[in-house]
């Protein structure tokens, strides 16, 4: 059985049950029955409550007179992401805001969560970058296909219609190497910051694994800005009227 944190050994102790059942139906069979929540599963799980309830306590308490601090934190926030959208995706960026927002805050707190003595990255397991990365390329094409109908072909096929033959097959391999890239891109630089991190508390366990923590935290906040300003460029391709 596989190495558990504290909270995936509480999702396996309760929820072992409904996740096999669940896996079932996707014709998936866990590396342990009795432990078919991992420990990536599990993060992303606790980082999902967690902006959960801070998405709760902000709309809770909301005010005009008195913003409190998660009302501030969350403006920052959104404003930030807005000015990154309408700059790089230019006119109907409002219509993106919530998903880049909400991508850039789960992808950073994932990040994040390593720093916490008992708790892992999920961002370091590569299964948690690449459903980030499809999810992303799904959503990109879904709103290349509803803003700009068939036409939307046309950015696979070229501007020469004697090279379409040429053209669109590359087109479509360089669209599926964007899932790769974004998958590498996050998974690599977490896993490398996590190991680097874990070797070196294992050696020096006082002073020096403090400058890694910095490098971690800074890598942490790089990797998910880098993410999502990734996905708003390949919103704005999409989206963009000129196929």
């Amino acid at each position: 059985m596989p190495t558990q944190l504290l909270f995936t050994r509480f999702l396996n102790h309760h929820f072992a049950g409904p996740a096999n059942s669940l896996l079932a139906l996707f014709h998936v069979t866990p590396v342990s029955s009795k432990a078919p929540n991992t420990n990536a599963v599990a993060m992303e799980l606790m980082v999902f409550l967690i902006l959960l309830a801070y998405f709760v306590a902000v709309r809770l308490s909301l005010s005009v007179e008195k913003p409190n601090g998660f009302q501030h934190l969350a403006e920052m926030l959104n404003q930030g992401v807005e000015e990154q959208s309408e700059a790089i995706i230019g006119h109907g960026y409002e219509r993106f805001t919530s998903y880049l927002t909400a991508l850039f805050m789960f992808i950073l707190l994932c990040n994040l969560v390593g720093l916490i003595p008992g708790l892992e990255s999920p961002t370091a397991s590569p299964s948690v970058p690449l459903g980030f990365a499809v999810v992303t390329f799904l959503y990109y094409h879904y709103h290349g296909i509803r803003v700009n109908k068939g036409a939307y072909i046309k950015q696979f096929l070229g501007p020469v219609w004697w090279l379409y033959w040429l053209l669109f097959p590359i087109e479509i391999i360089s669209h599926f190497a964007r899932v790769l890239s974004l998958t590498v891109r996050l998974y690599a630089n977490m896993f490398a910051g996590d190991l680097l991190t874990m070797a070196f508390f294992s050696l020096v366990p006082i002073g020096i694994p403090l400058v890694f923590l910095g490098l971690h935290l800074g890598v942490a906040v790089i990797q998910a800005y880098v993410f999502a300003v990734l996905a708003a460029i390949y919103l704005g391709l999409a989206v963009a009227h000129e196929h």
